[in-house]
C-alpha cells in the first residue's frame, strides 16, 4: 500500500516559496528552519518520536547542519514543540524534504499540525 504524505505536503510549498523569493546570490547562504507544532495533549510523546524519526532521516541528507527541538514551559501553550534547524541552503532543505516525503516510513501522529518557515539571518 502506498503511504499518503499527510502533513509533509505543507512543508514543501513553504520551503519552495522561500527559496524562490531569495535572490540568486543569497540562495547559497545558510537558512534557518523554524517549525512550530500544535500537539494534541495525548500525542506529545508520539510527536516527539515522529520528530526524532524525521531528524534521523534529515541529518543524513546533503546540506543538513543541525536541528534542535524545544518544548514550551507552559502546558497550555498553542505550540508545545518548536523545531529550529540549520541548512546550508534553501535548495538543500527542499531536496531533503522531498526525499523524506517519499521515503520516511513513519507517519505523524493524529492531530499533529505543524507550520514551517525558512528564514535568513539579517542582524546579529
Amino acid at each position: 500500500p502506498q503511504k499518503e504524505p499527510v502533513m509533509l505536503n505543507r512543508l514543501i510549498p513553504a520551503a519552495l516559496a522561500a527559496a524562490l523569493l531569495i535572490a540568486p546570490a543569497a540562495q547559497a547562504e545558510p537558512v534557518t528552519l523554524i517549525n512550530v507544532f500544535e500537539v494534541p495533549a495525548s500525542e506529545l510523546e508520539a510527536s516527539i518520536r515522529y520528530w526524532e524519526a524525521a531528524r534521523d532521516f534529515m541529518q543524513r541528507q546533503p546540506g543538513y547542519l543541525s536541528t534542535r527541538l524545544h518544548q514550551s514551559l507552559a502546558p497550555d501553550a498553542r505550540f508545545q514543540l518548536v523545531n529550529v534547524a540549520q541548512w546550508e541552503s534553501p535548495q538543500a532543505f527542499l531536496a531533503a524534504t522531498r526525499r523524506m516525503q517519499q521515503e520516511l516510513a513513519v507517519q505523524p501522529p493524529a492531530g499533529l499540525r505543524f507550520t514551517p518557515g525558512l528564514y535568513r539571518l539579517i542582524r546579529e
